[in-house]
């Protein structure tokens, strides 16, 4: 079996993608092929981390829009990515994937609360460490969530698997014209306002040298691509010393 490039990842997930066509709720068949696709990169010997979005539930933004307090709408959309980092925890241990669901908030009748040197070992004994919660704060993005666990963690690099194939320079949706990168750094995407992640989590990421892999979750086997260090997608790489 080929080693992996990447020996230790944070994958991304955004709470729509487990929405499926339905986009509200949980879609099982998508709950089953996202499971399948962390196992296949599992199984290559990589160490992963994944952090999970909440906003087939529900998302604080849009309900302070709605008149919702929002801290408190913030909350309630951490608990969202509680009941999806529950859900792919059930799909993962019936595909016999070791792993453990970990929270930024405390909650130990449902899962562990987030101990750095612990998710560590838990990738190093192979099981997969599944990030809920954000980062137990409001107005941060599950982005920047991922951002900082990469950091804390130490992994090689951050993939966000998302409905969209790579980084555009504009909406691929609106615009018939739009051109995808194959290769960007973390400056253009902010220069550029790239909507890779949000400003918070680029600047993480790049002041701490993870790249960025944005990637099609949806067509089958690009993770594990991704992970052998095949090109897919759109790579944010780290800015080289002295410019390109």
């Amino acid at each position: 079996m080929a080693r992996p490039r990447y020996k230790r990842i944070l994958l991304k997930l955004s709470g729509e993608v487990f929405g499926g066509r339905q986009k509200y709720g949980i879609d099982l068949e998508v709950l089953s092929v996202v499971a399948n696709e962390i196992k296949s990169v599992h199984d290559e010997g990589a160490g992963v981390a994944v952090v999970v979005g909440g906003g087939n539930i529900f998302r604080g933004v849009a309900g302070a829009v709605k008149g919702i307090d929002r801290a408190t709408g913030d909350y309630m959309g951490m608990l969202a990515t509680v009941i999806n980092s529950l859900a792919l925890q059930d799909a993962l241990e019936r595909l016999k994937v070791p792993c453990r669901v970990q929270t930024a908030i405390e909650m130990s009748s449902v899962a562990e609360a987030f101990i750095r040197r612990r998710a560590i070992r838990h990738m190093e004994k192979g099981r997969v460490v599944i990030l809920a919660a954000g980062t137990g704060n409001p107005y941060f993005s599950t982005d920047t969530t991922a951002a900082l666990r990469a950091a804390e963690l130490d992994v090689d690099v951050v993939i966000k698997a998302t409905k969209v194939d790579g980084v555009y320079d504009k909406d691929p949706c609106q615009f018939k014209d739009a051109k995808r990168y194959k290769k960007i750094t973390h400056m253009e995407v902010l220069q550029k306002r790239l909507k890779v992640m949000d400003s918070t989590a680029a600047s993480l990421c790049m002041e701490n040298k993870i790249p960025i892999i944005v990637l099609d979750l949806m067509k089958l086997g690009n993770i594990k691509r991704a992970v052998q260090g095949k090109e897919i997608g759109t790579l944010v790489e780290v800015e080289k010393q002295g410019g390109k």
